[in-house]
């Protein structure tokens, strides 16, 4: 299976359904923003680490949540009911955005999320596209996550806890929320146990990329987001 080599049009990529059994679809290009919401939109996203080419990937199943099936076990709840956090909308980007690069995670050496990609991301954030969802606790930021929004979908792209249910408790609220903003489902690219419990599950390729055709017909909750 051929790897492509972008060219300077940010929005020509080659069809998902190119990608190799990784998801592997195609290297080179840029993170400008033009080109990344042109990726977003077509079912691509840039994952790569240091020291690599600029790689862009399809997986095919993807992982997705949708907001119907979102699924909170007891012991959460009882986190939730407790008010334990108080959940913030894009005031704290780039530290999240930082405290996801950052965090130590079990059988992983060193990031993905590199310097480049963090100020690709903290530009889509200051151009409304690019949000975060954060739990703080006696003035201190203890957990979260960040990704994009295009119409009705959300691409998550990573999260982070400092302290116990942090993380967790941000994604729960947010995933109520979208469900309660009409939001057809959130992207979560590949499988983790993390959000497998949360009810994620797989999408062959062509019935994820039927969805996001649709929940791209939707306007985009562009700009700042706040609680309410």
């Amino acid at each position: 299976m051929p790897i492509y080599l972008l060219g300077e049009d940010p929005e020509l990529f080659p069809p998902p359904e190119k990608a190799d059994r990784s998801g592997l679809l195609a290297v080179g290009g840029d993170l400008s923003p033009e080109r990344l919401l042109s990726a977003y939109s077509q079912g691509i996203f840039p994952w790569y680490s240091q020291g690599q080419p600029l790689l862009w990937h399809s997986p095919n199943p993807r992982f997705v949540l949708t907001p119907d099936k979102l699924h909170v076990g007891r012991s959460l709840r009882k986190t939730l009911k407790a008010g334990v956090y108080e959940i913030r909308w894009d005031t704290a980007f780039k530290d999240v955005i930082t405290a996801c690069a950052s965090t130590p995670r079990p059988g992983q050496d060193g990031t993905w999320i590199t310097e480049e990609m963090r100020e690709a991301y903290v530009t889509l954030h200051e151009l409304g596209f690019a949000h975060s969802v954060e739990a703080w606790a006696q003035g201190e930021l203890k957990g979260g996550f960040y990704g994009v929004s295009l119409g009705a979908a959300f691409f998550g792209e990573s999260m982070f806890a400092h302290a116990p249910d942090a993380s967790k408790v941000a994604f729960t609220t947010a995933v109520e929320r979208f469900r309660e903003w009409g939001f057809h489902f959130i992207d979560c690219q590949v499988e983790t146990e993390h959000l497998t419990r949360f009810g994620a599950e797989h999408w062959p390729r062509k019935r994820f990329l039927q969805a996001l055709d649709r929940a791209l017909q939707e306007p985009t909750r562009r700009g700042k987001w706040t609680e309410t």
